[in-house]
């Protein structure tokens, strides 16, 4: 992962636009989707390490979608050269968390080894499933773990990129 990669925290894509005026529909990636219109500015990659700032003049909720106006992108035409973007804030503008308490994205790329010291692959992703989290590995097989720290997830060590799980392979 390149630093700028590091700084960069994916929070949601830009979809098609929306109506005449130059909104754009809005994939959130945060837990609560309307909850991205609370960072700003947002990033997008503009070429290799280089990331264009976005300002959005106005949001909101509409149907159950998150919708923008993004400023300086004023009619169908010029917001649909935004649609596909990744959403990206730096690092910095996230909350702190409390000990033991991780963002997604920092356990994506973690390496998962079980108690008997087994690798079992890498995080890939996570999905939320209502009761818990799930982190999705990717060894030899494929693997749903569920993500429960203290009974399932043992301990993760930034530092050294690992989990460590109480899980067997099938």
């Amino acid at each position: 992962m390149k630093k700028a990669e590091a700084a960069h925290i994916k929070i949601g894509k830009i979809g098609s636009p929306y109506g005449i005026r130059g909104w754009l529909k809005i994939h959130s990636y945060t837990e609560f989707g309307a909850s991205i219109l609370d960072y700003m500015p947002w990033y997008v990659e503009q070429g290799e390490d280089q990331w264009r700032e976005l300002m959005v003049e106005e949001g909101r909720m509409h149907s159950g979608q998150v919708i923008a106006k993004i400023a300086g992108y004023d009619t169908p035409e010029e917001a649909r050269l935004l649609t596909g973007k990744t959403i990206t804030i730096l690092r910095s503008q996230l909350p702190k968390l409390n000990k033991n308490e991780y963002y997604w994205s920092d356990l994506e790329g973690l390496t998962v080894i079980n108690k008997n010291g087994v690798v079992l692959g890498k995080v890939i992703y996570l999905i939320e499933t209502g009761s818990n989290d799930v982190l999705v590995v990717k060894g030899d097989k494929e693997h749903a773990i569920p993500y429960l720290p203290g009974t399932v997830v043992l301990d993760v060590n930034l530092e050294k990129q690992e989990i460590h799980v109480d899980w067997e392979l099938e």
